[in-house]
């Protein structure tokens, strides 16, 4: 990890450095997160790290207990289970409530295109990104903004648990991307429904089938 500048807004560097290391796997699930290990890391005080572990708690990624102190999230099948329960609710009603405009499907249609480029250089933290970004996209085109504050939260607490799952799930977005665009493209809003149901759902029972797999395998270590 490289250190930062000083510069004035240094709770935001700190955010996305130490948001940068999970997503790309160095901090892994479990893993404590001190803010003498980080100020020291980062080459900036305790207070703006103290500020960014506080925001990461705030978005889902980290937990925060006395005594145990922050460590990277780890999420069970049942929180998986309800995270994407409220993630179907909100992405089927953006699909229903958008305002398609030419603009909206020429930013999905680039959205779709770099998707594939980062599949394709193995990307898998801006491949994931992106897929954030297209659902994003269609999220505010609703005119919601509180809408699309409560769907960039899910979004957003899913990012780990994705990360593990990627080479499950992730070759299929492109395609997913591609007929949801094309049912809006078409002005079908019950087939653009039906696609995101498919594509949300097919995310979610990877990282439910990735869960089983760890349990059955923990269990059969504890047996040896």
């Amino acid at each position: 990890m490289l250190r930062l500048a000083k510069t004035p807004n240094l709770t935001e560097l700190a955010y996305q450095s130490v948001k940068q290391q999970m997503l790309n796997g160095s901090f892994r699930e479990g893993t404590k997160l001190t803010e003498e290990y980080l100020s020291g890391l980062l080459g900036i005080s305790k207070s703006p790290v103290r500020e960014a572990l506080m925001r990461l708690e705030s978005e889902g990624l980290i937990c925060i207990e006395a005594r145990r102190g922050a460590y990277v999230r780890k999420f069970s099948a049942k929180e998986v289970r309800d995270l994407y329960e409220v993630r179907t609710l909100l992405e089927e009603h953006a699909v229903t409530a958008a305002k398609v405009t030419p603009e909206l499907l020429e930013k999905m249609a680039e959205s779709i295109e770099r998707t594939r480029g980062h599949l394709e250089s193995g990307d898998m933290r801006r491949h994931i990104e992106e897929d954030i970004h297209f659902h994003g996209l269609i999220a505010a085109a609703t005119e919601n903004a509180e809408f699309g504050k409560l769907l960039d939260n899910i979004q957003q607490k899913s990012l780990l648990c994705r990360m593990a799952t990627f080479h499950l799930s992730g070759t299929t977005a492109p395609l997913s991307h591609q007929h949801i665009y094309e049912a809006l493209r078409d002005g079908d809003r019950e087939r653009a429904r039906t696609e995101m149901l498919g594509h949300v759902m097919f995310v979610r029972d990877a990282l439910l089938r990735s869960l089983d797999g760890e349990a059955e395998e923990a269990m059969l270590e504890a047996q040896v």
